[in-house]
């Protein structure tokens, strides 16, 4: 589960960074009340974070059971 976040908040921070890059224009801020309003700073480290975690996940063995098989 944690997983699965951390790959949509770093999904939505590379799409926030790649309209920033290509058409100078950061939604999250846009929303959020700037670069420097609490809010953006929250979502700006969520998604640090979840880079972190992420960085795990390219460590783990891919033969690890996903789950329940029937």
């Amino acid at each position: 589960m944690i997983d699965k976040i951390a790959m949509i908040l770093l999904i939505i921070g590379g799409l926030n960074w790649g309209s920033v890059g290509i058409f100078q224009f950061d939604p999250v801020a846009w929303v959020c009340g700037g670069q420097t309003g609490i809010i953006s700073r929250i979502i700006y480290t969520l998604v640090a974070l979840s880079a972190i975690w992420c960085i795990s996940l390219l460590f783990r063995d891919s033969r690890e059971p996903q789950g329940l098989s029937a």
